[in-house]
């Protein structure tokens, strides 16, 4: 079921030719891809390349997730092949960023959950800066912001920060980032052969209302953003309206030249160039629809004080817990709650800064929940990048009690010693558990647990 109007915008934005292959696209079932994260150890399923991501893998057929325990560990992200294209694009300008002095790189994924883009730039940065970076992952939904925090938990990376906030409070931060990622909502056309229900809800009157909302999106994040620092815009639709008018708009409005107008990538067969940037069309693909541009701001920033938020106390260092030897990093430990989490030294700095203006929920590596004088570790302390795999004793465990464990079930670790052990499947570290010789108490979080049968 195609939307008359609908097959205009398309014919409209990629060709009469083009268009017929799409439409012939959205009746056959999507592709299914994963991206590997480059710095956990773990065995992927396997596929093809995809070309514009060497960690990336189109699959055969959809596996069970679920029922990996690779997955859960964080040994990669399942996401489209066409979303990946967003990240090449990130990768390929960052090459050309100068590297800032006396100061963490700064990013912001503005509109970042469930955090494929999240994850896919955290592996970027750190293979180019190491650990001398700073992203922010920001969701303003809350539910949503809340599953970005587990994702970017289980992929490891402590230089990752998450926000929840809307897009106007960035403005508080005026040249703090130097590059911005802004997947904006929008009219979904690219996720028709996923959705039926966006095929039936599409309109005229919802492609306008979604390019103001996009623009308002972005000139309210725009102070943020530094002078002569890049904004990559991408939608996963096809109308030139939310996409290169956006673009266009963006650059004669706010103050910015658009960097894609000539051919500065090389994309991959079956990417259409655009005018001001690159649109991935499924069937001309294998993944979903996706469109992709990048500017370079020119616009001045007016620098201002950054206040604190009314009732937001300041971050402070925590003489104690002593947490240093759990990790592999140098760290200020905080509390949050009655749980003890450790940041950078790097970017603590950076996290004062930002949590006066924002509501951040997630930042560093939760490393335990303080039971009296007692630390009783975080399953978050187990899948990070930074965790001493020296800390605690390790019990390595075959797929079934891996499973058990992650469901939740009673597990015996009859070899191991008593105490917090941490429980690792085939090198990769899934969490801990209270050994008690005759059986465990499971400190796997009830949120993550499979809920399906896992027998």
């Amino acid at each position: 079921m195609i939307n008359g109007s609908f097959r205009k915008y398309l014919e409209e934005a990629i060709g009469s030719d083009n268009a017929l292959v799409a439409f012939s696209a959205f009746d056959s079932q999507a592709s299914v891809a994963i991206r590997r994260n480059p710095f956990k150890k773990g065995i992927c399923p396997e596929g093809r390349s995809v070309p514009w991501n060497v960690c990336g893998r189109i699959l055969s057929e959809r596996p069970q997730f679920t029922l990996d325990p690779h997955f859960h560990a964080g040994a990669y992200y399942v996401q489209d092949s066409s979303s990946m294209f967003v990240g090449y694009a990130f990768r390929r300008l960052l090459e050309k960023m100068p590297r800032p002095v006396g100061r963490p790189f700064r990013v912001l994924d503005l509109c970042a959950a469930p955090g494929g883009k999240t994850t896919d730039a955290a592996a970027s940065l750190r293979g180019v800066f190491g650990d001398d970076f700073v992203l922010v992952a920001n969701e303003v939904m809350k539910a949503r912001a809340g599953v970005l925090a587990d994702n970017v938990a289980l992929w490891g990376d402590p230089n990752v920060i998450v926000t929840s906030d809307d897009p106007r409070t960035f403005a508080a931060l005026p040249g703090f980032f130097d590059m911005v990622i802004a997947d904006v909502p929008c009219s979904g056309e690219g996720m028709f052969r996923k959705d039926e229900e966006a095929q039936r809800q599409w309109s005229e009157d919802n492609v306008a209302l979604c390019e103001a909302r996009q623009r308002r999106i972005i000139a309210d994040m725009w102070p943020a953003l530094r002078q002569d620092g890049i904004l990559i815009y991408s939608t996963c639709t096809f109308n030139s309206r939310e996409n290169d008018g956006n673009v266009g708009w963006i650059a004669d409005e706010l103050g910015a030249v658009p960097l894609f107008q000539e051919d500065l990538l090389e994309p991959g067969e079956g990417v259409l160039k655009t005018g001001y940037g690159y649109s991935l069309v499924p069937g001309l693909v294998e993944g979903e629809g996706q469109y992709c541009s990048a500017l370079r701001k020119t616009s001045e920033v007016e620098f201002r004080e950054v206040r604190m938020k009314p009732g937001r106390p300041s971050v402070k260092s925590l003489p104690i817990p002593d947490v240093s030897g759990l990790l592999t990093v140098d760290v200020s430990a905080r509390l949050r709650g009655d749980t003890v989490v450790a940041v950078p030294r790097k970017i603590f700095a950076e996290l004062e800064t930002l949590e006066r203006s924002l509501h951040t929920i997630a930042a560093g590596c939760a490393v335990g929940t303080l039971k009296g004088k007692t630390l009783v570790p975080d399953a978050d302390l187990a899948l990070s990048l930074i965790y001493d795999r020296n800390a605690f004793p390790e019990a390595v465990v075959d797929r079934d009690t891996a499973l058990a464990y992650l469901h939740r079930d009673a597990i015996v670790l009859s070899d191991a010693p008593k105490g917090y052990v941490a429980v690792v499947y085939e090198g990769l570290p899934l969490g801990f558990v209270k050994n008690l010789g005759n059986r465990c108490n499971s400190l796997h979080p009830q949120s993550r647990r499979i809920r399906m049968n896992v027998k």
